[in-house]
């Protein structure tokens, strides 16, 4: 079996054995207090597998599905599993850095590791045309990840606005998948160096904000 469908088999029979809500469900999501105080690292990986409701679910895979085979052809079955898993487990560390004050955060969700898949893939294409729901016209990669790391960013600064989005994951997975991208394949990177550079200038931002002006934690 294709490594990208049994991926997501695997993660659609988790996620409906383990719904919102059940006993499962708050063993393996992401959460900071449990991560912490009682070291259940599993959850770093587990809460991948679990969603909050069948759109999430639907969204995620559908998402994985369409961009999953650009990283295969890329970097190969292992590549796209180191690519996945990583993003999923950097996504989920980058959280827990962030949020370690503050026991009672929770994240579920395969989200970072789509992002990491999907970011990969715009690394190594970064006019990959990128279509949004009822909108007809395709979105340049690069131009799509620099409006999603602009608005990740600025949720993330801004605690006061709530969208029920891990934005963290989200970049920490889309980071691994553009490190890695670039890591494995340096003469596109310097060829797409403008773009990834123009996508980047977000996540820049939120270094300096977290690492010099200590903000958010």
């Amino acid at each position: 079996m294709n490594v990208l469908i049994l991926i997501i088999a695997i993660t659609a029979v988790i996620s409906f054995i383990a719904p919102n809500g059940s006993s499962n469900f708050e063993k393996y999501k992401f959460s900071v207090g449990a991560i912490m105080n009682r070291k259940e690292y599993i959850r770093l990986l587990s809460a991948g597998f679990l969603h909050a409701d069948i759109m999430h679910l639907v969204f995620n895979m559908l998402t994985l599905y369409f961009f999953g085979p650009v990283v295969i052809q890329g970097f190969g079955n292992l590549g796209f599993l180191i690519v996945y898993f990583g993003s999923i487990l950097l996504g989920n560390i980058f959280s827990l850095f962030l949020y370690q004050r503050q026991p009672w955060y929770s994240a579920i969700g395969a989200s970072g590791g789509v992002s990491g898949i999907l970011f990969a893939s715009i690394a190594m294409i970064p006019n990959l045309e990128i279509y949004m729901f009822f909108i007809p016209i395709g979105i340049p990669g690069f131009v799509f990840g620099l409006l999603y790391f602009s608005y990740s960013v600025y949720m993330m600064l801004n605690p006061n606005q709530h969208d029920n989005i891990g934005h963290a994951a989200h970049l920490g997975g889309a980071f691994f998948g553009l490190v890695y991208a670039v890591a494995n394949q340096p003469a596109a990177a310097i060829e797409n160096s403008i773009y990834i550079g123009i996508m980047a200038l977000p996540l820049i931002y939120l270094g300096y904000q977290i690492f010099v002006k200590k903000k958010i934690r």
